[in-house]
């Protein structure tokens, strides 16, 4: 999760280098989310059925060659393949619904929530540690060696996976499967609060991968340096750290919608304030911490209620839809971004859409019912 949150970091180096406009380079990285989150249904399924391991190792071999491949793509045809269709294969392989999956049928549900929260605070971790190396490597040895070293360090997941064990032997939970993958998912796609969750999920992506990759960009146009860029986004995935723990934690006391609610009014808070202060480092610094805070803690939650509504035995795949719907709204939001800036010379009518968005999503977040769903007929547990 650290090495994806610097992308944005080589917009500018690698357009210029290429002469490419932003919209090409933005239209890869939306190509990348959409590819996740496609990958992410199947990547799922295949962990529910076979274990993660081999989903994880699988990824970690494809995240290397997308990396390489970025480094040395010259022509868009290439840099879409690696950085959009490879890295985003990877990701679907070694991120949330796979790695949830396996939270979920080792923890009970007692301490799920928490336990998501603490998953998703490390996948923070990464983001504070990796987006400033990330920045020093293209600065000192330059965007294209900067790729392959990353590539290389991707292979670690490999040695680090091996330490994953299924089922849930811990605590004594059993995966039983009473339902097929299609009524699994009829179940679930007719069930209105999944629709709810999946629309609010749609707006996070959005939001975040817009700031994550345009941000870097839109700072450097308002005269700022880069390496403030580079700190705000260490401070995201920083305070972020605090954010999904804290959200993972909440989750066990109150109810999760209303957390998911109230992170969504807050973003459109935040980035209204944010646009509405005078530009200066220490204000992209406030923002910077607000957000993180903000930033992806409707991860454990959202998964959190996943499994209080419909139990663990397909848990990954419907993860996986639930997140695909995250990445639609993430290639919107940094095609959008891209797109637009191009025609408008501005990343105004984004940040103005991120706002809207996130009241949109605090709304429809409200009625969302956790409860387990009744099966009349069937026994899971």
């Amino acid at each position: 999760m650290g090495i994806r949150h610097g992308f944005g970091l080589w917009l500018q180096p690698m357009t210029q280098a290429n002469s490419w406009s932003r919209e090409l380079f933005s239209f890869a990285i939306a190509i990348q989310n959409i590819s996740w989150g496609i990958a992410g249904i199947f990547a799922g399924m295949l962990a529910d059925r076979f274990g993660a391991l081999k989903v994880i190792l699988a990824g970690a071999i494809f995240y290397s060659l997308g990396l390489i491949g970025m480094a040395y793509s010259s022509t868009p045809t290439l840099f879409t393949g690696s950085a959009g269709v490879l890295i985003g294969i990877a990701q679907a392989g070694t991120t949330y619904a796979v790695i949830y999956g396996v939270i979920g049928r080792n923890v009970g549900i007692d301490q799920r929530s928490w336990a998501m929260g603490i998953t998703a605070a490390a996948g923070s971790f990464g983001q504070f540690l990796m987006v400033p190396v990330e920045g020093w490597l293209i600065s000192t040895m330059g965007w294209q060696t900067s790729l392959v070293l990353l590539g290389l360090s991707a292979l670690l997941i490999m040695p680090l996976a091996m330490g994953l064990r299924e089922p849930g032997f811990a605590s004594g939970i059993k995966t039983v499967r009473h339902q097929s993958i299609a009524h699994a998912l009829a179940e679930a796609f007719s069930y209105r609060s999944f629709q709810l969750l999946m629309a609010g999920y749609f707006v996070c992506g959005f939001q975040v991968v817009f700031i994550g990759v345009h941000m870097p960009s839109y700072l450097k146009d308002q005269g700022l340096e880069p390496q403030v860029a580079s700190y705000a986004l260490a401070l995201i995935g920083l305070f972020n750290v605090v954010g999904t723990y804290t959200a993972g934690l909440l989750g066990q006391r109150m109810p999760k919608k209303n957390i998911l609610a109230f992170i969504y009014f807050a973003r459109a808070v935040v980035i209204t304030l944010f646009l509405l202060a005078p530009l200066s480092p220490m204000s992209v610094y406030f923002f910077a911490a607000a957000i993180g805070t903000l930033w992806l803690s409707t991860v454990p939650p959202t998964n959190a209620v996943v499994a209080q509504i419909f139990g663990v035995a397909h848990l990954s795949m419907l993860s996986g839809f639930v997140f695909f719907s995250h990445q639609m709204g993430s290639f919107m939001g940094v095609w959008l971004g891209g797109y637009l800036y191009d025609k408008t010379g501005s990343y105004n009518i984004v940040w103005y859409i991120a706002i809207a968005l996130g009241v949109f999503a605090g709304m429809i977040n409200l009625p969302v019912k956790e409860a387990a769903i009744e099966r009349p007929a069937l026994q899971e547990g």
